[in-house]
């Protein structure tokens, strides 16, 4: 026997900034995601151009977010069953290629509809295989002790890059209507190299008997793309949570397109009525910074209960026709408790849930999340047909405040500690 002087020691954990795999793979989606969010100015600007109708921008962004919803499940079902970072991998190249496409089609002169919408069609499937897998290659090199911060980290790229992207797109664009999908295309090629240098440890074999989240039924969840939804309706801490956070999502897709209504109707101009919405970036981007000192002084329920609960009276004080800063100021506030919420959601997922499930989860979180986002804008498009955008905002914090005593009425949800580091 080994005394405690004999035993070997620990290995010991390398500091997350000296961690080259998870940094190659950081520094890569960061600049995937900022090509994206560029590209995304640039579509509906180049379908207004070639067929001077808005309604068609819309069909490409419904195309898109249908075919994600659509391709969730069965991707989340491949990433729990193939190697997750060839998924990845797959998923980069694909959004690299129909971007060029597109960037040369515009070049020629020879950009058409049905490119666009297929283009659409490959985003939407492509972003759908690339979101879990590349979660999952992320925690596959990263410790679970660093987790938190690995995903703090993630946030921190996806909130500067709405913040970048946008008005990089339109210079861009403007400069030559071709420029943004050409940068996009090279943004993506980065992200796909990034992807392809980094090599993934094996995953650990799933350990006999395990038990999903909730302690019901095998961790794999049978054969089945809808087991990741099981796992979430099972577990009583992850079925409030995903409930809330999609009532959360529901209600406030329409919130920039209320409150561009209601700056319109103030008489405000449309460039301070863009500067107002960047409240929305900026407050997203400072949030990232309270998501380590939420996290450690907040159980998970209780963050998740105070972030929506803040949410009702701001959403009430943008009924105030107090002109776009300070339209600007609460919206910086409405987004400062959402990085540490969606970090709070990952966090669940990944020490709660198995492994070999956790493609499939993710999946029905990002379904759970998203399906709410259109029927939230049709509903708030009905709503201002019939009512005024100060009332309408009013009724949305009446919905939440709702969406928050149902969150709060789960006794597990309020007493729930962290999981464990696993």
């Amino acid at each position: 026997m080994l005394t405690d002087t004999e035993r070997p020691a620990a290995p010991a954990v390398v500091p997350l900034r000296r961690n080259w795999r998870f940094q190659v793979l950081w520094i890569g989606s960061t600049v995937g995601f900022l090509g994206l969010e560029a590209a995304d100015i640039g579509y509906p600007l180049a379908i207004l151009a070639l067929t001077g109708s808005p309604a068609w921008a819309g069909v490409f962004g419904f195309v898109q977010s249908v075919v994600r919803l659509v391709a969730a499940l069965p991707a989340g079902q491949l990433a729990d069953r193939m190697d997750r970072r060839l998924l990845l991998v797959t998923a980069e190249g694909a959004r690299a290629l129909v971007t060029a496409a597109v960037a040369v089609a515009v070049a020629t002169h020879r950009l058409s509809l049905t490119h666009l919408l297929v283009a659409a069609a490959v985003l939407g499937a492509a972003s759908a295989l690339g979101g879990p897998a590349r979660m999952l290659v992320v925690r596959a090199v990263v410790p679970a002790a660093q987790l938190t911060s690995a995903l703090t980290q993630e946030e921190v790229r996806n909130n500067s890059a709405v913040l970048i992207g946008p008005p990089l797109g339109g210079l861009l664009y403007g400069l030559r209507q071709w420029l943004p999908f050409l940068v996009s295309a090279l943004a993506f090629a980065v992200s796909f190299a990034a992807a392809l240098v980094v090599r993934v440890p094996a995953r650990p074999p799933a350990p006999a008997g395990a038990a999903p989240a909730g302690g019901q039924g095998d961790d794999s969840g049978g054969d089945g793309m809808l087991a990741g939804v099981r796992t979430l309706w099972r577990d009583p801490t992850l079925r409030a949570t995903t409930l809330a956070v999609a009532a959360l999502n529901t209600i406030g897709a329409p919130l920039v397109l209320i409150t561009v209504v209601l700056l319109r109707a103030q008489g405000v101009p449309p460039w301070q009525i863009g500067a107002a919405m960047t409240g929305v970036a900026v407050g997203g981007f400072a949030g990232s910074v309270l998501i380590g000192p939420l996290h450690r002084r907040l159980r998970p329920g209780v963050l998740l209960l105070a972030v929506i609960g803040v949410e009702v009276p701001l959403l009430a004080l943008l009924a105030v026709p107090a002109g776009p800063w300070w339209m600007a100021g609460v919206l910086f506030f409405v987004a400062l408790g959402l990085p540490a919420l969606r970090v709070l959601v990952d966090v669940l997922i990944f020490r709660q849930v198995p492994d070999a499930q956790r493609g499939r989860v993710i999946a029905g979180a990002m379904v759970a999340f998203e399906l709410g986002a259109p029927l939230g804008v049709a509903g708030a498009g009905t709503l201002l047909a019939v009512a005024s955008p100060s009332t309408a905002m009013l009724i949305l914090a009446a919905l939440l405040a709702l969406a928050a005593g149902y969150a709060g009425s789960s006794r597990q949800l309020r007493h729930a500690p962290w999981p464990p580091a696993c």
